[in-house]
């Protein structure tokens, strides 16, 4: 059974992962949170996050929706295809919106794996008989 640990690995941390995922410009939305994506080499997800100071102006809300977001994905972090995804709080929530909150990324992590499925080729057998 694997992990469900939020490790070191499934961090964006560094300036240039977070640049990379913005550049990309693949980004879903919904009412309080956006998702910006992009597919990587590592085979899981990791996760950034941004909640700006316009969103909620004190540290301890802002610190709040860091820490929901963070349980998310640590308990969805599996059912996730290997993405680096950002998310960026649009509207402020607060305790009272928790389970609105938790359908939300629920939605979008399904957006995603739907947006990024990986294609594998079709292969038809064609059966080949052989004359004695």
């Amino acid at each position: 059974m694997p992990t469900l640990r939020f490790t070191k690995k499934t961090k964006l941390i560094k300036t240039d992962e977070f640049s990379s995922v913005f550049n990309f410009r693949k980004r879903i939305s919904a009412r309080c949170l956006a998702v910006h994506y992009q597919p990587n080499d590592f085979g899981f997800a990791r996760l950034g996050l941004v909640v700006g100071k316009k969103v909620a102006k004190r540290a301890v809300d802002r610190n709040y929706m860091r820490r929901v977001l963070r349980e998310f994905f640590r308990a969805q972090q599996h059912e996730i295809n290997p993405v680096d995804l950002i998310v960026r709080v649009q509207k402020k929530f607060d305790k009272e919106d928790f389970l609105q909150i938790k359908q939300e990324f629920e939605s979008l992590v399904e957006k995603l794996n739907r947006r990024t499925q990986v294609q594998l080729p079709v292969i038809s057998v064609v059966p080949v008989q052989i004359s004695e």
